[in-house]
């Protein structure tokens, strides 16, 4: 049974961030809640750094949070329950009608739960990923998010096929990735990185970074580029390297975290991308450049399908033979048309009107999603 409470003429969406991919994906769902809705933008404090987190939020010109709940990092399990217990005070307090939250990291999980034990009616983007890895944290969170959620809003095909096998409660939308709004918007801005060719690599996950074996597999990957190999290190990937003692390739040149913008500007110019990050999968697949993919699988299947993204997990003969391989003639828009931050919005503010006991949302343009 949902919370019933005040309620004023404007619905109300308590809107989640923790992470970075988060802050980068919330940029144009803000916008778009915000021309119809009241949203209080809470940030878990997951990634406080100012390199992952303050100076993401300024490069995507995100709205200041309206709170920073202060998790700080500690283990995922903790940061879970910090969250959670901190989340519930503050939907206790501001009352909000629904509860948005995305992706895949603590800061989701929390908030579901949080929902959950409020009452509080859930709206999950990124819904119905999987990648049948059930060792990785993500995996466990989108899976446990998406059984708990009112609303299910999946970026691609496939990830509506995974929700209805799984028959979830909620109801399901495909409305595109925000992602791609992001990007399309622009791409007339950010030019691709100059110098001379280079092979961007992202390398984060805890699989790769938390075994000494796995992640010397990662570095001898690397080391197979023809080219200098751009590499901005995770503060994770950074310290896993430090502890184990290991050196890095000749070939590598280390750059310090950087913003959303910059990374942008180095993917359209690399001529290969090595990453485990789902959001770099996206976001290479969407500039046309190839990416190999150090994992055995992906959430991001889609990408694969097409061509444009190879599996290789640590094996460097298999990364050989994937920088070898010549790019696909084509490139579907698998990732939708740019107007899904709108739909998010749409379905999102669709439900606050139901949960809202004053009546409809004082919404000023009822014929607005594109």
């Amino acid at each position: 049974m949902h919370a019933v409470s005040h309620r004023s003429s404007v619905a109300t969406v308590l809107s989640v961030i923790g992470a970075r991919p988060e802050i980068i994906q919330a940029t144009p769902v803000s916008e778009a809640l915000r021309k119809h809705c009241r949203e209080i933008l809470v940030h878990t404090g997951q990634h406080y750094d100012e390199k992952m987190s303050g100076a993401q939020i300024a490069a995507t010109k995100l709205p200041e949070p309206d709170v920073n709940l202060g998790v700080g990092s500690s283990s995922p399990e903790e940061q879970v329950r910090v969250g959670t217990e901190r989340m519930i005070e503050l939907i206790n307090e501001r009352r909000p009608d629904v509860i948005l939250v995305r992706g895949d990291t603590s800061a989701t999980l929390a908030g579901a739960l949080a929902a959950e034990r409020t009452g509080v009616p859930l709206v999950h983007v990124e819904a119905g990923l999987r990648s049948h890895r059930h060792d990785m944290p993500e995996e466990y969170n989108r899976v446990e998010t998406d059984k708990r959620s009112d609303l299910l809003l999946a970026p691609v095909p496939g990830a509506v096929k995974n929700l209805q096998a799984e028959r979830v409660h909620g109801e399901i939308f495909m409305t595109g990735d925000p992602l791609c709004d992001i990007l399309e918007g622009l791409r007339d801005q950010v030019l691709p990185a100059g110098g001379d060719d280079y092979l961007l690599a992202t390398v984060h996950r805890n699989y790769n970074t938390d075994d000494k074996d796995r992640l010397q597999g990662v570095l001898d990957c690397l080391a197979r580029s023809p080219w200098t190999v751009r590499w901005p290190l995770h503060p994770r990937t950074a310290a896993a390297i430090d502890k184990f003692g290991l050196a890095l390739p000749e070939n590598v040149e280390v750059l310090e975290p950087v913003t959303y913008t910059q990374m942008l500007s180095l993917e359209r110019g690399a001529q290969a991308i090595a990453t485990d990050s789902g959001g770099v999968q996206r976001e290479a697949y969407l500039w046309g450049v190839p990416c190999i993919t150090l994992r055995e699988e992906t959430e991001w299947t889609d990408t694969v399908d097409q061509g444009w993204n190879t599996l290789v997990g640590v094996d460097d003969a298999k990364f050989q033979a994937a920088l070898d391989a010549p790019r696909p003639d084509s490139r579907p828009a698998i990732f939708g048309d740019g107007h899904a931050s709108e739909r998010i919005a749409e379905h999102t503010i669709a439900l606050a009107r139901k949960v809202n006991t004053a009546g409809p949302t004082d919404l000023p343009n009822e014929d607005w999603v594109a």
